[in-house]
């Protein structure tokens, strides 16, 4: 999988413009919080961000950072879309605790090592099972649970 598929994919999830009062990360577009637009230098109404904008911070902020590219196909998206949604050194983390690695969030060529040497269908659903267990222990799992629990499962299925 390429980004511009995984990022096709994400989009299906994500959806247009969002603002729900529980969610910490406020307003959204395309899943892109109004702080990570700001940070980058977005400074127009968040129901306006650009689609070429989201693709291109999701590539640098998201897809580069977990070095998506150098992992197994059958990987990268289930990195990547972790990454979305709880940051690249969590989604990191579980990838490392998925091959029995140090979890320290940053993805070097020790890591790497192992990721290869791993099966990679089963390797996509231990990431996804670390994933899920972190999901379940968070605040808003009450409000959110049965939309991460549905996304999780897709990935699961493909």
């Amino acid at each position: 999988m390429d980004f511009d598929a995984a990022f096709d994919i994400l989009l299906k999830h994500e959806g247009g413009f969002s603002n729900h009062s529980a969610d910490p990360g406020g307003a959204t577009r395309y899943g892109v919080t109004e702080a990570v637009a700001r940070e980058v230098g977005y400074k127009g109404d968040m129901r306006e961000l650009p689609l070429d904008l989201a693709k291109r911070i999701y590539k640098d902020k998201y897809w580069d950072s977990v070095k998506a590219e150098q992992l197994p196909p059958t990987c990268r998206y289930a990195v990547f879309d972790a990454a979305v949604n709880s940051g690249p050194g969590q989604s990191i983390k579980w990838l490392q605790r998925a091959v029995g690695a140090t979890d320290d969030g940053i993805l070097g060529p020790q890591t790497l090592k192992f990721v290869n040497a791993a099966n990679p269908d089963s390797l996509r659903m231990r990431i996804l099972s670390q994933r899920l267990r972190f999901m379940t222990k968070l605040d808003a799992f009450q409000t959110f649970g049965r939309g991460w629990t549905n996304r999780i499962a897709s990935l699961m299925e493909q």
